[in-house]
C-alpha cells in the first residue's frame, strides 16, 4: 500500500491556484521546509511572507493581506499556530471574517518524538468553539487538494488540518469536497464509525476486520468539523443505535461534537477514540497505538457499542 505525505498535496494545489490568481500569498513563521512551500518561494518569492518564530504576528499579518484584498494561506505547524495565536485567529480573523485559511501542518501526534510541545492534539476543540470558523480535516492528498481549492475560493475565515503522516488514497483525485456534508465509505446496520483524517483508513480497516465476525459497521468520513454534518450523525445514530469517534486529536473534538448532536437528536451509545491527555513522546505509530486509533482499537470499542444494542 503505497501512502502519501497529504503536505505534497497542500503545496502542489497552492503553486497551482496561485499561478491562476495572483491574490494568493503564503505567509509563514520560519516554516518553508516543514510546510513544503519551497516550490512556492521559488516560483512566487515576492509572494511569500516569512515573519520568523512570531505566530501572532502572522496570523496578524494575513489579516492585513485580506483586508488588503489578497488572499493569505498561513501554514504553521498546528501546535505553534494554534495555541500561539489565538487572540489574533479569534479576534483578527474570526470576529473579522477575513478570508484567511489557517493551515495546520503536521497536526495531532505527527510530530512523534519531538513530545508533547509539538503535538496538537487540542486545536480541533479549540476551533470548533470560535464562531464562523469553518474547521476542515481531510483524509488524504485527494481531499486535501480538493479542501485547498475549497478554501481559495470561499469568501470566510478557514482552518485546514494538513496531515505530516502518510496515508493511503481513499477519495477519487475528481472529489467534489463540500464542508458539512459527511461521505458514507462503507455502509452496515450492526454500529457506526464516525472518523476523520489520518484515523479514515484505519476505521476502515476496523470495519473490514468487524464484517469477518458478522458484523456490519457503517464507517462515516467526516471532512469538515465546523459546519459538522448533523444530519448524517442523526440518521447514522437512528439507523445502527449506536457510534464510535476517532481522531487523532483530543476527543473534544470530533467525538465532543457528535456526542452534542447524539443528546440533542438521538440518545443513544457513543464511545470516543482519541486523546484525553498529554500524549506522551514516541513515535508516530506507537502514539497512535497508546491512543486507540489502531484498528484492533477501534474494533473493539465497535464491537462493544454493537453489543449494547442486544
Amino acid at each position: 500500500m503505497t501512502l502519501h505525505d497529504c503536505r505534497d498535496a497542500f503545496a502542489h494545489t497552492l503553486c497551482a491556484l496561485a499561478e491562476q490568481d495572483e491574490r494568493i500569498v503564503a505567509v509563514v513563521n520560519d516554516s518553508v521546509g516543514s510546510s513544503k512551500l519551497g516550490g512556492f518561494q521559488k516560483s512566487f518569492p515576492e509572494r511569500l511572507i516569512n515573519v520568523g518564530i512570531a505566530e501572532q504576528a502572522m496570523v496578524g499579518v494575513a489579516a492585513g493581506l485580506a483586508a488588503g484584498g489578497r488572499i493569505p494561506f498561513v501554514s504553521a505547524a498546528s501546535c505553534f499556530l494554534t495555541a500561539r495565536a489565538m487572540e489574533q485567529i479569534k479576534v483578527d480573523i474570526a470576529y473579522s471574517q477575513h478570508h484567511v485559511v489557517l493551515c495546520g501542518q503536521s497536526p495531532g501526534v505527527a510530530y512523534g518524538e519531538l513530545g508533547p510541545t509539538h503535538h496538537s492534539p487540542e486545536d480541533l476543540a479549540w476551533l470548533r468553539a470560535i464562531p464562523g470558523m469553518t474547521v476542515l480535516v481531510p483524509a488524504d492528498a485527494a481531499e486535501t487538494a480538493a479542501a485547498v481549492r475549497w478554501a481559495a475560493a470561499h469568501d470566510g475565515p478557514v482552518f485546514l488540518r494538513v496531515s505530516r503522516m502518510g496515508v493511503p488514497e481513499i477519495f477519487p483525485s475528481d472529489l467534489d469536497f463540500q464542508p458539512g456534508v459527511a461521505t458514507t465509505l462503507r455502509e452496515g446496520g450492526d454500529v457506526t464509525i464516525v472518523c476523520m483524517g489520518t484515523t479514515v483508513a484505519a476505521s476502515l480497516d476496523a470495519a473490514q476486520a468487524l464484517a469477518a465476525e458478522g458484523i456490519e459497521a457503517t464507517v462515516l468520513s467526516m471532512g469538515s468539523l465546523a459546519p459538522l454534518d448533523r444530519q448524517a450523525i442523526v440518521a447514522a445514530a437512528r439507523h445502527t443505535g449506536g457510534l464510535v469517534t476517532v481522531e487523532e486529536a483530543h476527543v473534544s473534538g470530533l467525538g465532543g461534537a457528535v456526542a452534542e448532536v447524539v443528546v440533542e437528536e438521538c440518545p443513544v451509545p457513543v464511545r470516543r477514540l482519541g486523546l484525553r491527555d498529554f500524549a506522551r513522546t514516541g513515535s508516530t505509530s506507537w502514539l497512535m497505538q497508546q491512543a486507540g486509533l489502531e484498528p484492533v482499537a477501534i474494533a473493539s470499542a465497535a464491537r462493544e457499542v454493537a453489543g449494547l444494542r442486544t
